[in-house]
């Protein structure tokens, strides 16, 4: 740092000349009037006043000109704004980047401060130290970027918008805070981003850097211990296997108890000891005939730097019945699922009417799935809008390679299997062509694909390219346990056999009825609003805090929805010292940033102090001279 003072504001030096009239009054005193007396022995002072009178004679030496020369100096120095120079170059326009992720709430054992008060503490210096042409803007980085305060010099607003800055329960994206900081810059010309954060979060980040980067990682919090997943699976005996998830950061030998709530009431506990990036996976075996809330508490027996992966929900569904549309000319598909009495299969001949949407549709045209379902099974056509990639030949063929990784085909062989119809690619077409539209090969033909899946919105769709009937498939023990997969595969998707709970920073799809407003009541007790779309689907809205949600409206009155954490890179408070970018790596520094101090204030204080000693003075000494 250059301790040698710069001044801003150097017009402020002509004021110096104020000087000039100071001293000129101070020589030209009033005059007394000319009196007769017997004797000067009692009037030397007032000769001397009157040699000090004269324009052209040393005046003696008054400590009250003294105090009034000081006083001026001091209120010009103040005006001219002087500042200690830090050495370092001075942005005129400086972004300012403050983590205010899940991880940032976390303390430490010395301070017992969170990661956000510090980073609060240091933003604070800079503000203070703000030049006259200096301008700052606050940016808020989580789960998304949030703009607090435009560029400004105000440091009211600035510190407001910074004392009003909390912690969201989401992991952080700093890539989306880049890219709001690179659309200031055309607001403004930039040199430098400040980016101050506890370095939890992913250490390669896409993203050319189009200005320096100047990372301050923030101290590291301590031990942590806390819930990083928790689901529920229907057994085959009715009741539900509950699994839950506690990771540990740091500290080893660290014991904890986890207690099981459900629907208010604690059903199991179990102790744990977990060692340094220890996890372990609890499992838990309830009854739930209908819809149940679940929650787990974690009680650490140590100290524990993060309070909000502490506790997890998750919502039992009720039990139903799956409904199921199969075409009456696929008669394997009927067969094989005839026997299930969870299934309720339509077309039935007892009972023309049929529900307005279902579960599941196997279909063997286009017209069967255009009714509303959640899994959709075409067999034995070309989409429409693929007719111009694939066309389907009645000549034999075999499969050539399939996806063993997807759930329909889990468990599923098909080597040896023989098909009538073979889908053959058109001219030029290709693999790149279907994945443009959305689809993915699943079973590879030897002239064309012959299953392909695509997910539209909600709906997730499943094409044979040939007829599964007119192929060796239904004689073999493959094709049972596939329609057994895409069962399953429904019941997770109705959300039925297996359940995840919600986690920040998006509440799960909610369907209520179409295109109607909802008011959401958030745990912070903010409230927002959504609305519906023409089937009834709220999706998209954001979820910054663990805690209970409450939604009302149409069909919606006081629904509750319980989000939680759930993220294991939160949870294990990792401190990435290294930002990777696309081009190069940036460094992160632990000392703060070394910016110039403006002292126009301290000199203020100063003529203000002098300003006193002069009054003083002066009631101490009537005649304001000395004796």
């Amino acid at each position: 740092m250059n301790f040698w003072p710069g001044f801003y504001a150097l017009q402020g030096a002509w004021f110096l000349f104020l000087l000039v009239p100071l001293v000129i009054f101070y020589f030209l005193k009033l005059k007394r009037p000319h009196q007769r007396v017997p004797s000067l022995a009692l009037w030397s002072q007032v000769i001397n006043d009157r040699r000090v009178n004269s324009p052209f004679q040393k005046f003696k030496r008054s400590i009250l000109l003294l105090l009034q020369i000081l006083l001026l100096l001091f209120l010009v120095l103040a005006l001219m704004q002087p500042y200690v120079q830090s050495g370092a170059e001075r942005a005129e326009y400086l972004p300012i980047l403050i983590d205010c992720s899940a991880s940032m709430a976390a303390t430490d054992s010395e301070s017992g401060k969170t990661r956000l008060e510090l980073a609060k503490e240091r933003v604070t210096d800079l503000i203070d130290n703000m030049l006259p042409d200096q301008q700052l803007s606050l940016v808020a980085v989580s789960s998304t970027a949030r703009r607090l305060t435009a560029f400004t010099d105000n440091q009211r607003v600035l510190k407001k918008a910074l004392a009003d800055l909390t912690v969201d329960d989401v992991p952080s994206q700093l890539e989306d805070a880049l890219r709001m900081t690179q659309a200031l810059s055309r607001t403004a010309p930039l040199k430098t981003v400040l980016f101050y954060s506890d370095g939890n979060f992913p250490r390669e980040v896409n993203f050319e850097l189009p200005f320096d980067l100047n990372f301050q990682l923030l101290p590291a919090a301590g031990a942590n211990m806390g819930i990083t997943s928790f689901n529920a699976r229907k057994n085959q005996a009715g009741n539900w296997d509950v699994f839950i998830r506690i990771e540990n950061s740091k500290q080893a030998g660290s014991p904890a108890e986890i207690e099981l709530i459900q629907d208010g009431t604690s059903v199991a506990k179990e102790e744990i000891v977990l060692g340094s990036g220890d996890s372990q996976r609890l499992e838990f075996s309830i009854t739930a005939d209908k819809e149940s809330k679940l929650e787990v508490v974690l009680n650490p027996g140590s100290r524990d730097s993060l309070a909000a992966d502490n506790r997890a929900f998750l919502t039992i569904p009720q039990s139903r019945s799956l409904l199921i549309y199969i075409d009456p000319e696929l008669a394997s598909y009927r067969y094989a699922l005839a026997d299930n009495q969870e299934l309720i299969l339509y077309p039935q001949e007892k009972s023309p009417t049929a529900p307005p949407d279902y579960d599941l549709i196997i279909g063997g045209s286009e017209k069967d799935l255009n009714r509303p379902a959640l899994v959709k099974l075409g067999v034995g056509f070309v989409p429409e809008d693929l007719k111009k990639l694939i066309s389907l030949e009645s000549n034999l063929t075999d499969v050539v390679d399939w996806n063993r990784s997807s759930s329909l085909l889990r468990h599923v062989e098909l080597a040896d299997v023989q098909i009538s119809q073979q889908p053959v690619w058109a001219e030029n077409a290709n693999i790149e062509d279907l994945e443009a539209m959305g689809y993915e090969v699943l079973i590879h033909g030897r002239l064309g694909p012959l299953l392909l899946q695509k997910r539209i919105g909600g709906e997730l769709e499943f094409y044979f390219l040939f007829n599964t009937d007119r192929s060796t498939m239904p004689y073999r023990v493959g094709f049972p346990i596939m329609v057994s997969n895409l069962i399953q595969l429904t019941l997770q998707e109705a959300g039925i056999s297996e359940t995840q709970a919600a986690a920040t920073p998006v509440l799960p799809p909610l369907e209520f009825q179409p295109e109607k407003q909802y008011e959401i009541l958030t745990p912070a007790g903010n409230e927002l609003r959504a609305e519906s779309d023409q089937n009834g689907r709220i999706s998209g809205v954001a979820a910054l805090h663990t805690g209970q949600y409450t939604i009302n409206g149409a069909g919606a009155e006081n629904t509750k929805i319980s989000v939680s954490l759930l993220n294991p890179l939160e949870t294990s408070l990792v401190s990435e010292e290294e930002i990777q970018f696309s081009e190069v790596p940036v460094t992160a520094t632990q000392t703060q940033i070394d910016s110039d101090k403006p002292l126009w204030g301290e000199f203020a204080f100063i003529a203000f102090l002098l300003l006193l000693g002069e009054w003083w003075y002066f009631q101490k000494r009537p005649a304001g001279t000395m004796s």
